[in-house]
């Protein structure tokens, strides 16, 4: 059975809630990613803030990402996986909630790795692909 373990990609990193959507942007081009989770202050995942929202919410809404928190950007309650869960569960939660980018954490809550498209597209089959990218992409009806 290929767990959410087996396809994460791990080393992922936090931004504080408090810091501010140009440090994010700095961050995410450091580490060459488009998503960082937003961590409060004990520790635990409260969001995720995406390249496309500091685009869309902020700067395309006339705000300033230097005084704009991630905390601020962050809505909903974010979506996990742990990482003994299969890939059918992971391709539910993605596919049942839209997202594309899935936290996954270990049996302490703490945040081990991050699964995106890229790594669905290595490690699925392309009935599998074609199936998420038909939930995910499709529109709304």
């Amino acid at each position: 059975m290929t767990t959410a373990a087996d396809i994460m990609h791990a080393g992922v990193r936090w931004i504080p809630a408090t810091e501010t959507l140009d440090r994010a942007a700095q961050l995410m081009r450091e580490l060459d990613v488009g998503a960082l989770p937003i961590s409060d202050q004990d520790d635990r995942m409260c969001g995720i803030v995406t390249d496309r929202d500091i685009v869309v919410k902020c700067v395309a809404a006339g705000h300033d990402p230097s005084k704009v928190t991630c905390g601020e950007l962050a809505q909903g309650t974010p979506r996990w996986v742990g990482t003994d869960a299969d890939v059918g569960e992971v391709l539910q939660e993605m596919t049942e909630h839209r997202i594309r980018r899935l936290p996954v954490i270990n049996g302490d809550k703490r945040l081990v790795g991050m699964i995106s498209e890229a790594d669905l597209a290595r490690h699925l089959g392309e009935d599998q692909i074609a199936t998420f990218c038909e939930h995910v992409y499709a529109e709304s009806r």
